[in-house]
């Protein structure tokens, strides 16, 4: 039994990514009504194996080829690792829209990458993207990249939602966030829950439990807003202690994020006698001036950084996703 109390088929639910074809071995499992186990990324906490029926992908597949425009005439360029849930999501709907997949970005239609590799990208070789319609997900997308991308000649849609949860919501930026169609979300204390046909069944490990309540709404414990406006997501529920206050890393993020003109990162720093300091990591060394200003209008003291540093460019895991413990390690040999 998952922990959605339903029960599954007799055959053990298919660790798709150790398969030689995960793709052709999605469509098989779908076939056969085989369940599918995934992994986590595991980037703010520890990797779980997530159990999902096909069909809460393939769902979704139609939904996701009218937002896009992608069909049997596109070529998709896909550069990270299909071992990260949401490149193969991106190669099971190119095969199954018909679509071609692409070495590289030169004659792509599309492509799927990270906000930090869509970045990367635009300042090394923004050439290579024009005419390309990119769709990123697994970190945040600010306004000023996805500026720099439109003047590139680039169409962009971002998406928020996680391995537990699939599509939750769709824009043009992290700022511009609407519900994926079919889903409903709602802000309970400032975490986010959904509710959706695209959600995952459970853990395979009976120890893990997923949030979920009578009613079928799950959360994964992201922190945000949702109404009329929007939906806002500020990340995942980390705290900082220091000098005896405990504040959330997603509440001084979500203040900071739309501030910026690059990337920030927040991360609490060892201290010999407030417990830890709150630090930021900046990928643009003119916005240190503008957040400080901020913060001191904004956010109480104990959430405002007391230490500042300028990043060139912030680390990724192997998904493209940013690498706070990296971050961490980099702030701290800046500043030793």
């Amino acid at each position: 039994m998952t922990d959605s109390g339903q029960q599954t088929p007799a055959a053990e639910p298919l660790e798709v990514l150790a398969c030689p074809d995960p793709v052709a071995a999605f469509f098989e499992a779908h076939r056969t009504d085989r369940l599918l186990a995934l992994r986590t990324s595991g980037t703010t906490s520890t990797p779980r194996v997530i159990v999902r029926t096909t069909a809460s992908w393939v769902d979704s597949l139609p939904r996701v080829s009218e937002l896009t425009g992608i069909d049997a005439t596109s070529r998709v360029w896909v550069p990270g690792p299909v071992t990260a849930t949401m490149n193969l999501f991106a190669a099971v709907h190119a095969h199954w829209a018909g679509a071609e997949l692409s070495a590289e970005p030169d004659g792509a239609t599309h492509a799927h990458v990270t906000p930090s590799t869509l970045a990367r990208l635009l300042a090394q070789e923004p050439a290579s993207l024009h005419g390309l319609h990119v769709i990123t997900a697994g970190d945040r997308l600010t306004r000023s990249t996805h500026r720099d991308a439109v003047a590139a000649g680039v169409t962009v849609s971002h998406y928020y939602g996680a391995a537990e949860l699939s599509f939750v919501a769709w824009g043009e930026h992290a700022d511009a966030l609407r519900p994926f169609p079919g889903v409903e979300i709602e802000a309970r204390d400032g975490e986010l829950w959904v509710r959706s046909p695209y959600l995952c069944l459970g853990y395979l490990d009976p120890a893990h439990r997923l949030h979920r309540d009578a009613a079928g709404w799950v959360s994964v414990g992201d922190r945000g807003t949702a109404g009329p406006e929007g939906v806002h997501v500020h990340g995942r529920d980390g705290a900082i202690t220091t000098a005896g206050a405990t504040v959330r890393i997603s509440d001084i993020e979500a203040v900071l994020h739309p501030e910026a003109t690059g990337e920030v990162v927040v991360l609490g720093l060892d201290h010999a006698e407030l417990g830890q300091v709150v630090a930021a990591a900046v990928t643009r060394q003119q916005d240190v001036a503008h957040l400080q200003q901020v913060s001191r209008q904004v956010l109480t003291a104990a959430q405002q950084p007391r230490r500042w540093v300028h990043l060139a460019r912030l680390p990724l895991t192997a998904g493209g996703k940013i690498d706070r413990a990296a971050v961490a390690v980099e702030v701290a040999r800046s500043l030793s």
